[in-house]
């Protein structure tokens, strides 16, 4: 099927763009302050912010040059998102037409795709008003409820057709991405009251949580790719 090709070239580059695109940027954060006129975008003490939560994602990915490389990779990101979900429509519409969940599925993880791109669009535009930082946190939020939860309808209408599947896909790599949803589904259910803490207090544990968790999400690609077979067994 010429759509499960298309699928895995797309969920590999969705694993791989996120992941290069902030990494790169935390490594210039920390090892090429020539490059940076303010000093607050010079880090020192944060190598591994996965573990330490020395820093934000926002904050590594902000300041200039570091948004030209961080924006466009997530435009692109973005416009392989909606691609991505499109194409799963079209997988499990050849299964079953009328599947209760597709609309879902398709809303979801489009409107996941287009909180991103609004994100990316206001990142790194500073403006001293409580509005317009509620909005972006709104935004953020937002792709976070959305992607996950288009990613376990998703999980949900594979395992319904998992029998069917088993020609296509491995079905182990499809419970592993149950597991992996499930653990973020979690998270995010019992991070609420740290992530909504007032002030600096747990300010290092909500970064390291965040990093962690935008991990997390992509990975769910990365496993899309390892779960679609590359020969179909007819």
């Amino acid at each position: 099927m010429s759509k499960i090709s298309k699928i895995k070239s797309i969920s590999i580059w969705i694993f791989i763009l996120p992941f290069l695109s902030i990494n790169i940027c935390l490594i210039l954060s920390t090892q090429f302050h020539q490059i940076y006129s303010n000093q607050e975008f010079k880090l020192f003490n944060s190598l591994l912010p996965y573990v330490d939560g020395g820093t934000s994602i926002s904050r590594v990915a902000r300041p200039f040059p570091n948004w030209l490389i961080f924006k466009p990779a997530m435009f692109l990101t973005s416009f392989l998102l909606i691609k991505y979900w499109l194409y799963n429509k079209g997988i499990i519409s050849d299964f079953d037409k009328n599947y209760k969940h597709i609309k879902k599925i398709v809303f979801f993880g489009v409107g996941s795709a287009v909180a991103l791109i609004i994100h990316s669009i206001f990142l790194g535009i500073e403006i001293d008003n409580n509005l317009y930082k509620l909005f972006r946190r709104v935004i953020i939020f937002v792709f976070i409820i959305f992607e996950i939860t288009a990613q376990a309808y998703l999980v949900t209408a594979l395992y319904s057709f998992k029998e069917e599947l088993s020609k296509f896909i491995n079905i182990k790599v499809l419970r592993l991405k149950l597991i992996l949803i499930s653990i973020l589904i979690i998270v995010a259910i019992t991070a609420i009251p740290i992530i909504s803490w007032p002030g600096n207090t747990f300010k290092f544990v909500k970064h390291a949580l965040e990093w962690d968790y935008f991990l997390g999400v992509i990975t769910f690609y990365l496993l899309t790719y390892f779960m679609w077979k590359k020969k179909i067994n007819l």
